[in-house]
């Protein structure tokens, strides 16, 4: 029997692993979610054999039966524009469920020793458990924040106690340490009280709180990764507590992905992870558009003319950003490339690392709507095209072309790394006003003389610029 469950888990983590591989790509990500799944259902379906008691399997099939029907109704319904969202909400229910099972098997065997078949339990037991405890606190209990602040609920700009936030977090952190020392201090004799452990994942949560409410909008790609880095940690330290192969394995892929991608993310906004969690720029003060002691106004352009510009080019870029995925335009955009390519004009596509609201927001929009992925276009690949591009296509898209983060050193986004829309002979941005982004800084971007501003949803924007091209 211990060889049929060893052979089911090794399966599962290689389909585990050949499904990550196929969301590296967009034809091959249904596919790699599809085989991670059945993985996932192998993996279940070993943990299920290897336990001896059948009432424990009537709560586990519980559990499954109201995870599915939890799951499965807002997975289905939401839209893309809400897809950050939901993905941090999931994440966030990962954390909560490892510090949940941390605190439960606390209070079942008094102080952990059910881990140990009810002796004392190891040292690698007691510090997998805490750790397990206090990352899926944070990482629960920050996710919401990062939820609240997505959807609107929370205001996107930083929420801070001033200098006293960073002596408050360290004291949180130091807190939550002290009472775990205790907890593995006690757990080596006569067992902890059970205030130690709730003292632990309440420090924890307020910390995860207190450490994600600071950090701004713009931050936010950054920090739906981070904060589904550690989900993935505290996932395998309680594995390897459980000595649960499966929680170890998925936890440290899902940990070690996640890193990844946060570390190359923060790289591309040119910024450390530490500064993100420290307080992100998102919010900041609204850097001031000025020209020889005046402010300067924006043009705007209407649609025949819009269409005008790009049926003549020779090539198109389209720079999708938030306001495209709240519009749902992608398929309009799709459509619009489709009748520019018609006419002989190259249509690429600008993707900047951290447009939108999640890591690669903008990647899912556009293969939604079948865009070709060759015509996708990653910012080091792109940039050297503007200044020989006739045409570029702004679709919502503010902070990641601002210019201040190139030639302003008193902008709060100077160093990040933009697409350099503003070299193009031309510039049409799709907005519904003049707000400013998400990081909530002025873009003078759309004060510039190539720059015309074509007011309105960008769907229908899209559409009536379709409908001249069809005239032309």
């Amino acid at each position: 029997m211990n060889n049929l469950i060893t052979v089911l888990y090794i399966i599962a983590f290689a389909m585990f692993i050949y499904g990550l591989m196929g969301l590296t790509g967009p034809k091959t990500a249904v596919r790699g979610n599809q085989i991670a799944a059945v993985g996932m259902v192998i993996a279940v379906v070993a943990t299920l054999i290897s336990i001896r008691d059948t009432n424990n399997w009537i709560l586990i099939v519980a559990g499954l039966v109201v995870g599915v029907a939890l799951g499965i109704p807002p997975a289905r319904r939401t839209k893309m524009t809400a897809m950050p969202q939901l993905v941090a909400l999931f994440n966030g229910v990962g954390g909560g469920t490892v510090a949940l099972i941390a605190w439960a098997e606390f209070v079942d065997t008094n102080g952990f020793s059910h881990f140990n078949h009810g002796e004392q339990p190891t040292v690698h037991i007691i510090i997998g458990s805490l750790f397990a405890a206090i990352i899926g606190s944070i990482s629960f209990w920050g996710s919401l924040i990062a939820f609240g602040k997505l959807q609107e609920i929370l205001p996107g700009s930083p929420i801070t106690l001033g200098k006293l936030q960073q002596p408050v977090n360290a004291l949180l952190l130091i807190g939550a340490i002290a009472a775990s020392v205790v907890i593995g201090i006690s757990a080596s004799g006569d067992g902890a009280s059970q205030l130690w452990i709730i003292g632990v994942l309440v420090l924890a949560g307020v910390l995860g709180l207190m450490v994600v409410l600071p950090i701004g909008g713009a931050d936010m790609p950054v920090v739906i990764s981070l904060l589904n880095a550690l989900t993935g940690l505290s996932a395998a330290a309680a594995g390897l507590a459980l000595n649960n192969q499966a929680m170890i394995v998925a936890g440290m892929i899902v940990g070690a992905s996640g890193t990844i991608l946060t570390n190359l993310m923060a790289k591309a906004m040119n910024r450390s992870i530490p500064a993100i969690v420290a307080g992100g720029f998102g919010g900041a003060g609204v850097a001031a558009v000025a020209g020889d002691g005046e402010a300067k106004t924006a043009k705007s352009t209407n649609a025949a003319d819009a269409a005008i510009q790009m049926a003549y080019a020779n090539q198109v870029i389209v720079v999708p950003g938030y306001g495209m995925a709240v519009a749902q335009a992608q398929h309009a955009v799709k459509e619009m490339a489709s009748m520019l390519e018609g006419k002989g004009v190259e249509v690429k596509y600008a993707i900047h690392p951290v447009a939108g609201r999640m890591p690669g927001h903008m990647n899912v929009l556009l293969a939604e709507a079948e865009v070709p992925y060759d015509a996708l276009k990653e910012m080091d690949d792109i940039n050297g095209e503007f200044g020989r591009t006739d045409v570029v296509l702004v679709i919502g898209a503010n902070d990641v072309t601002n210019p201040a983060a190139r030639n302003d050193p008193s902008s709060p986004i100077h160093g990040m790394p933009i697409l350099n829309v503003d070299q193009a002979k031309s510039v049409i941005v799709l907005k519904r006003s003049m707000n400013s982004g998400f990081a909530g800084i002025e873009n003078p971007l759309f004060y510039a003389d190539t720059t015309s501003m074509l007011f309105g949803d960008a769907k229908k924007s899209v559409a009536a610029v379709t409908e001249e091209l069809k005239a032309l």
